[in-house]
């Protein structure tokens, strides 16, 4: 009988479009596990905005993969070969811009049950922002202007995602109260500069490009409050790509 395959996601405090090292791009890639995999950006959250794109496929045109890129404001593509274009790929990276919009763009073209299709089958997701958010169950954002809570992601991830934790004015505070209410589930406070992978909706490695960044984990305390806990990341180097980390900090994952 054949074994499913592991569902993972990578949830991104940088990559292509605010770094030009490379590193977290790099980690990502290295844990599709063949020598030319596909790689298909989303930009839904930008409105597919021409400048992402271009950044995308220079950035990626340069690495040992096959870049692709999915618009859906000029969408070419019938029913058909939309699924087979995303069963297809080897990673699905999903770029930043406004949340709230590219869930409801999604669900209006299918691509919501497609993306859950692809990774129940293995397909590598990804993304950063608003393309790390989309795949919680809850969300931090700013989609509707000042920064506030969405309930309302795709669910392939348990619990919420706030990114920009450390970065943007008033996302620490505004999430903690989130969660602190009940608003949004318990979950994943990321800083710029990480990146971490999860296996079936656990958390197996979280890197970093920077020194200091962290990933936290935001929990309602039940008194009004949260507990957060503070999980360090693997620095990042040259030659990652071929270099996997371990589970180290999550063989006891906090409850979700």
């Amino acid at each position: 009988m054949a074994t499913a395959p592991a569902r993972r996601l990578i949830l991104l405090g940088g990559g292509f479009s605010t770094e030009d090292d490379g590193l977290l791009d790099d980690w990502t890639l290295s844990h599709v596990g063949v020598s030319r995999p596909k790689v298909c950006f989303v930009p839904t959250a930008s409105g597919d905005a021409p400048a992402y794109v271009e950044r995308f496929l220079t950035a990626f045109g340069s690495r040992n993969c096959e870049p692709g890129v999915l618009p859906l404001f000029h969408r070419d593509l019938d029913d058909d070969a939309l699924r087979t274009l995303l069963l297809s790929q080897h990673v699905v990276y999903v770029g930043g811009g406004n949340t709230a919009n590219l869930l409801a763009v999604w669900r209006a073209h299918g691509v919501d049950r497609l993306l859950r299709e692809a990774y129940d089958r293995g397909t590598l997701l990804c993304g950063i922002s608003a393309g790390a958010n989309c795949w919680a169950a809850g969300s931090h954002t700013d989609s509707f202007g000042p920064l506030t809570f969405l309930p309302d992601g795709l669910g392939l991830l348990p619990g919420s995602v706030c990114p920009h934790y450390d970065s943007e004015p008033g996302r620490r505070s505004s999430y903690e109260e989130a969660v602190a209410s009940g608003s949004l589930a318990d979950g994943w406070a990321l800083e710029d500069g990480i990146g971490v992978l999860f296996t079936d909706g656990v958390p197996t490695e979280s890197v970093t490009r920077t020194p200091t960044a962290r990933l936290h984990h935001v929990q309602a305390d039940g008194r009004g409050g949260v507990v957060v806990r503070t999980l360090s990341c693997r620095p990042l180097g040259r030659g990652d790509a071929e270099v996997r980390g371990t589970a180290g900090e999550f063989t006891s994952p906090p409850p979700m």
